[in-house]
């Protein structure tokens, strides 16, 4: 993580959890000529543009006081949508029932993505049912193994 994105969420996060919502994710990226600070915020409902506007005006003015970016930057508050990203362990417990999108840092059984029904998260173990042509089938990832994974929405 990069020392930007630590000082941030250093900063963001007591003005996130003061409102009631959840630190999901900070980004710190170049784009083309331009920097972007991405700061994604949800809840269980999900989060609207006041609460979006209210935490990029709070952690706004943190960031002006602490200046940890030596130039200009665009700040960006969002929800992480739809396929949000899963992180750490908590996002795993949460996503447990749903579909994902899992990739791992190297083959299991010859494959590096998976996606299916997470169905169980426990010991260190995702157990996801995957449809491999007309069956269904259970396959266990090592969290370990995990490189990154996103809820996965399905039509």
């Amino acid at each position: 993580m990069s020392k930007v994105v630590e000082v941030v969420e250093q900063l963001a996060s007591p003005v996130v959890e003061g409102l009631g919502l959840e630190l999901v994710d900070i980004e710190y990226v170049k784009e083309g000529k331009n920097w972007f600070l991405r700061v994604y915020i949800d809840k269980e409902n999900g989060v609207d543009i006041e609460e979006c506007g209210l935490v990029s005006e709070r952690l706004g003015e943190k960031l002006d006081e602490a200046d940890p970016i030596p130039h200009n930057y665009f700040l960006e508050v969002s929800s992480p949508g739809a396929e949000r990203p899963l992180k750490k362990a908590r996002d795993f417990e949460r996503a447990v029932g749903r579909t994902v999108l899992v990739k791992t840092y190297e083959p299991l059984d010859g494959e590096k993505t998976f996606q299916g029904k997470l169905i169980a998260f426990h010991n260190g173990c995702l157990t996801l049912e995957c449809k491999v042509k007309t069956k269904k089938i259970e396959k266990e990832i090592p969290y370990d193994k995990v490189a990154n994974a996103r809820l996965a929405v399905e039509f």
